[in-house]
C-alpha cells in the first residue's frame, strides 16, 4: 500500500489541507488590519445596508456554489438575496433585476468570461457591482465598483487547480459581509427564528403555549370535593395523567397519576371518603399561554415534572400542557 493510502498518509494529507486552508483565512483576517481593504470592506457592507432592491449574488463553478451559499445565509440574516446563475442568466434569468439592486460577485480568476458578459447589464441599469476576487488585478476588478480581495498563497489540492482554500477565503467574506450586516439591522433572535420556523430555534422562539396546550372540553378538571372515582374516571379518560382541581372556577390544586399511586401505598381504608382536596398538590405550577413552549418545558425540566396547568389571569384553566407534546414538537 503506498504512503499516501495508509492511515498515516491518509491523516498527514488532511492536515495539510485543513493547515493550508486555515493560513488562507489567517491571511485573510489580516487584511482587515489594512486600510485598503477594511475601507473597501466597510464600503461593501454599507453598499447592501443603503439598497433599497435585493442583493443578486452570482458566480460560476465552484464560485456560483458559494454565491449560492452566501444568498442563504443573507436571507435567513435580513438581508434580502437571490442567486443570478451566471450561465443561465443570458437565457432570461436577467429579467430579475432592478435598478435598486446591488450585485455582488465571486470569482477566484476575476476573468470568467460567462461573468464579464454580464456586466454590460449591470452597468446600464446603474447597478452596484462589489465583487469578491481571487485576483484583485484582473479584469473584473477594474469593472467593480468594490473590490474584496479573497487572494490565497496556495490552493489545498497538491496540484493548486482545484478551488478549495480560495473557496473557503470566499465563503467567509461573505459570512463576515452576512454577520456585519445582521448587526447593523439589530436583527435579533426572534427575527432569525421567524424565517427559520421549521427549525428547532424557530419554535423554541415562536411557539407559544397556547399552540399545543389541551383546551376547552378536553381539559381535566374535578372539583375540591370530587370523590375518587371521579378523579380517576377524569384523569383516565383525558389520558393526560393529571386533572386540574378547581372551587369556583379558579384554580386550587392539581392531582397527578403519581399522586393517586401514592394514595394506594398508604391508605385502603378510607379511599370512600377521600375527596380531590385531600390528595391535590395544593401549590401547582401555572403558566401562561402567552408564554413560549420552551418556557414551559424549562419549568417541567427545573422542577421534574410532566405537565403544567394553563391558567388565565383571573386564576381560571384554560389547557394542559404535557411533556409528551413538547416532545413531539421536537423542543
Amino acid at each position: 500500500m503506498s504512503k499516501s493510502k495508509d492511515k498515516a498518509g491518509i491523516l498527514r494529507n488532511a492536515r495539510k489541507v485543513v493547515s493550508i486552508e486555515k493560513d488562507g483565512i489567517t491571511g485573510l483576517q489580516k487584511r482587515f488590519y489594512n486600510k485598503d481593504f477594511s475601507d473597501n470592506f466597510s464600503e461593501a457592507v454599507e453598499t447592501i445596508y443603503k439598497c433599497r432592491g435585493k442583493v443578486v449574488v452570482t458566480g460560476i463553478g465552484k464560485s456560483g456554489i458559494i454565491a449560492q451559499k452566501i444568498v442563504a445565509t443573507f436571507n435567513s440574516t435580513g438581508t434580502y438575496s437571490i442567486f443570478l446563475h451566471s450561465g443561465d442568466s443570458v437565457h432570461g434569468d436577467l429579467g430579475i433585476l432592478r435598478k435598486d439592486d446591488v450585485v455582488l460577485i465571486i470569482s477566484k480568476s476575476g476573468d470568467s468570461s460567462e461573468i464579464k458578459q454580464l456586466i454590460p447589464n449591470f452597468k446600464h441599469l446603474n447597478l452596484k457591482i462589489i465583487s469578491i476576487l481571487g485576483d484583485s488585478d484582473s479584469e473584473l476588478a477594474s469593472l467593480s465598483d468594490v473590490i474584496l480581495d479573497a487572494s490565497v498563497k496556495e490552493e489545498a489540492c497538491p496540484h493548486n487547480l482545484a478551488p478549495t482554500s480560495s473557496t473557503t477565503a470566499a465563503l467567509v467574506l461573505g459570512d463576515a459581509l452576512a454577520i456585519s450586516l445582521l448587526q447593523m439591522r439589530e436583527f435579533t433572535s426572534e427575527n432569525f427564528a421567524f424565517v427559520h420556523p421549521g427549525g428547532s430555534l424557530g419554535k423554541r422562539l415562536l411557539l407559544k403555549v397556547e399552540d399545543i396546550m389541551t383546551k376547552e372540553d378536553d381539559i381535566p378538571i374535578v372539583k375540591v370535593n370530587s370523590n375518587l372515582k371521579d378523579i380517576i374516571y377524569m384523569i383516565s379518560s383525558k389520558r393526560l395523567g393529571c386533572t386540574c382541581v378547581t372551587e369556583k372556577s379558579k384554580i386550587k390544586g392539581i392531582i397527578t397519576d403519581g399522586d393517586l399511586r401514592r394514595l394506594l401505598e398508604k391508605d385502603l381504608e378510607g379511599l370512600k371518603n377521600i375527596k380531590a382536596k385531600d390528595i391535590m398538590n395544593p401549590n401547582p405550577k401555572v403558566i401562561s399561554k402567552n408564554l413560549l413552549a420552551y418556557s414551559a418545558l424549562e419549568i417541567m425540566e427545573k422542577n421534574k415534572i410532566t405537565q403544567l396547568i394553563v391558567g388565565n389571569k383571573n386564576n381560571k384553566p384554560e389547557g394542559i400542557i404535557h411533556m409528551h407534546r413538547l416532545i413531539e414538537e421536537g423542543l
